[in-house]
């Protein structure tokens, strides 16, 4: 049996565990690549659009028979959009923002984080005090979910922006992202690649008591720092934390202030390999969330680090903030963005409605990362706290993309 029609039986086989009815196989076109868009990866992303706006119009329907007014309806659901497919003035609006929360002044108090200098910092900050409780834990995605909004609400109240966060759909330019609308160093851009210097790829470093040997990844083909785009130059305050062979913590951890410029090792190989349209497939066809995650985070200290850690690794450069490349680089954003849109989309494809309140029961679904120190399992009244970057909520309040506060999913 030749490679597709057995990726193609192993699809039905997922799917059908998951309760997903995946629409007519095609069988003539060998997808194993996973550098072009299949056709049931492409129906499925349609069918969770529709999904979600059928779970709006049936929510909307009963809360105005009950006399009530809901915060969330078809005519107001906004849709966050893939960077490329903006017009020009839209991406400079949205970098423009960024900018100027780079310019605004700290709410962190200097005796928490000297290093933070600017209001785009409080966010670094925030990531940087909980990095070893919000990855590989049960509050990773809903924690992100709220850390995202947050900023793009900061983008939209402070600064003026009347866009929404965009996402950076990674299969699309996994051969070359430094040559995308993303990273091609033109005005529009999130700024370039960093400059290419001769040097090896990333090597993971187990903590200690971890099992395991060092784990080289491919190099880029940057590794200096950005020159070209509208973060040219820009200077990284805070971080890095460290868990990298060649990267020692900054000072207080990462906390203290540790000028140095932004760098970037963009590159195609971690991408395709980490986080192509076959591994997207695989995410939405996964029948429970601890299985999703294992597919979207990978197994920590191994080479499957998914495309969680594949993407962070494939921006490389300085991880100035954590274990991987922080908020403190604008691609941070559009990075977990995408994170957030798969989530939504494979939330919205189990039609019972169980994965908007379902943290699962593996190992990451506990308090602490990958349950290490053993911690109760994760609940929805446990709080998401943003620090002093925004106010804080609970992972309940966040589970749906269309429930709480929140009215927005993506094209």
């Amino acid at each position: 049996m030749k490679a597709a029609a057995i990726f193609g039986t192993a699809l039905l086989a997922a799917a059908a565990h998951a309760g997903v009815v995946l629409p007519r196989q095609d069988t003539t076109t060998d997808y194993n690549d996973g550098l072009t868009p299949s056709e049931d990866l492409n129906e499925l992303i349609e069918q969770a659009k529709a999904q979600v706006i059928q779970n709006v119009t049936e929510t909307e329907q009963q809360l105005r028979k009950r006399g009530q007014t809901p915060r969330c309806t078809v005519k107001n659901l906004v849709f966050r959009r893939e960077y490329g497919s903006l017009s020009k003035s839209e991406r400079l609006a949205y970098v423009n923002a960024v900018k100027c929360l780079q310019s605004k002044p700290p709410r962190t108090p200097a005796s928490v984080a000297p290093g933070a200098k600017s209001r785009f910092d409080d966010f670094v900050v925030t990531h940087i005090q909980q990095t070893l409780s919000i990855h590989y834990s049960g509050i990773f995605q809903p924690w992100h979910r709220w850390f995202v909004y947050q900023y793009e609400k900061a983008l939209r109240d402070e600064c003026g922006y009347t866009g929404y966060q965009p996402y950076w759909d990674w299969p699309k330019y996994a051969r070359a992202p430094q040559d995308s609308p993303l990273f091609n160093g033109d005005p529009y851009s999130l700024g370039g690649n960093g400059e290419y210097i001769p040097h090896e790829g990333p090597i993971i470093v187990p903590p200690p008591g971890v099992g395991g040997d060092n784990i080289s990844l491919p190099a880029g083909e940057g590794g200096g720092f950005v020159k070209t785009g509208p973060f040219a130059n820009m200077v990284v305050n805070l971080g890095p934390v460290g868990g990298l062979a060649d990267t020692a913590p900054g000072p207080m951890g990462g906390l203290g202030h540790n000028p140095r410029g932004l760098k970037r090792d963009l590159g195609g190989a971690m991408n395709m390999r980490y986080a192509n349209y076959t591994t997207v497939l695989r995410m939405l066809l996964q029948p429970n969330v601890d299985q999703y995650r294992i597919v979207s985070e990978g197994v920590p200290y191994t080479p499957e680090i998914g495309p969680h850690g594949g993407i962070h690794y494939t921006i490389g450069g300085d991880p100035g903030g954590d274990l991987f490349t922080s908020p403190g680089d604008p691609a941070f954003w559009v990075h977990h963005s995408q994170m957030d849109r798969i989530w939504a989309m494979w939330q919205a494809l189990g039609l019972d409605g169980k994965r908007y309140t379902d943290l699962g029961s593996g190992s990451y679904a506990h308090r602490t990362w990958e349950n290490n120190p053993p911690s109760p399992l994760a609940e929805l009244t446990d709080v998401i706290d943003m620090g002093y970057a925004a106010p804080s909520t609970t992972i309940g309040e966040v589970m749906s993309t269309t429930g709480g506060e929140f009215c927005y999913f993506y094209l």
